[in-house]
């Protein structure tokens, strides 16, 4: 049984145009001890989905149906305090802008301690050894526990967050972005230390990136969001070098390459999410697009080897 399990998750906005359908129906599943990364253009709905699976969504938003297995509960029918106990120490999260997520008028000391005593079964003092060997893990002198947010640097700060994720050993921890802003040295740093929360403490991992390269170097997985919905998920060696969804084909071709002279984008734009195109939302876009891509909406297929798309393509007519 996997670990974590989505099934047809839906989440909206509430605005004064109209239903903002952020994510519009995604089923994936993540297997324990795997990376799971989520990749797509800005604004196809990579962050939406995972604070939907954590429910974090905040009104005007809302969850509009599906459901959210996690070790076989259901985290969308959990109450507030059920949920709070997974928090932390089954499940842990590291933002999007997660620098800028610290307190900036408390030390560090304070925010880390707190996450320890509140989630875990450790008293001020333990939780504060604690605190000091997961800093020195990601590379951080105790020192820092004494600093505010504001005397770091952002890898710091980013480091500080990775270490409050891993500190109680979750099964799941949710990445959303996490080395977008960081130089090459930190980026490469943070992408070492999340394959350690696998490696060493048998963690599965969810990373949310739209930055292609880093998926190369961290996922087992990947799933590609297009227009609020997955279009296409496989194995990471796989769908770099034979993708099988013309939008995840032009948007492994727009990733530059050594000795490639012309880098070629994606044609059009994307959708809104107020008005998805009908039937399949890139066909706009697609230039292998058929009369029925505008009529029929295709749904995500199996295609065997561990691999399913949504394209008429591959069948997928709903």
């Amino acid at each position: 049984m996997a670990l974590l399990e989505v099934r047809d998750l839906k989440v909206y906005y509430r605005t004064i145009w109209g239903l903002f359908r952020a994510v519009d129906g995604v089923s994936l599943n993540v297997g324990h001890k795997e990376v799971l990364g989520v990749a797509g253009e800005s604004g196809c709905g990579k962050s939406t989905l995972v604070e939907g699976v954590l429910r974090l969504i905040k009104p005007p938003g809302f969850i509009a149906g599906g459901e959210v297995l996690f070790k076989g509960m259901d985290l969308l029918k959990l109450g507030d305090d059920e949920l709070r106990k997974l928090r932390w120490k089954e499940l842990s999260y590291i933002p999007q802008g997660s620098m800028n997520s610290l307190n900036p008028v408390l030390r560090v000391e304070e925010q880390v301690i707190d996450a320890i005593v509140e989630h875990g079964e450790y008293d001020e003092e333990e939780a504060r050894a604690l605190a000091r060997e997961y800093l020195k893990r990601v590379g951080l002198p105790a020192d820092v526990l004494r600093m505010f947010p504001h005397e770091l640097s952002g890898g710091m700060k980013q480091r500080v967050i990775i270490a409050m994720a891993m500190i109680l050993k979750p099964s799941l921890v949710v990445a959303d972005e996490p080395v977008t802003a960081l130089d090459v040295v930190s980026q490469r740093l943070v992408l070492q230390l999340l394959r350690e929360l696998r490696d060493e403490y048998g963690a599965s991992l969810i990373y949310v990136s739209h930055d292609l390269a880093t998926h190369a170097e961290l996922v087992d997985r990947m799933a590609v969001m297009y227009a609020g919905k997955v279009v296409e998920v496989g194995n990471v060696e796989e769908v770099f070098l034979e993708p099988l969804h013309p939008y995840v084909q032009l948007l492994i071709d727009s990733v530059p390459k050594p000795g490639k002279k012309v880098v070629k984008g994606i044609p059009g734009v994307a959708p809104s999410p107020l008005n998805w195109p009908p039937g399949c939302r890139f066909h706009p876009r697609c230039p292998k697009a058929m009369p029925i891509c505008s009529q029929v909406e295709p749904e995500l297929t199996d295609v065997g080897g561990g691999r399913a798309v949504a394209c008429h393509l591959y069948g997928g007519a709903q």
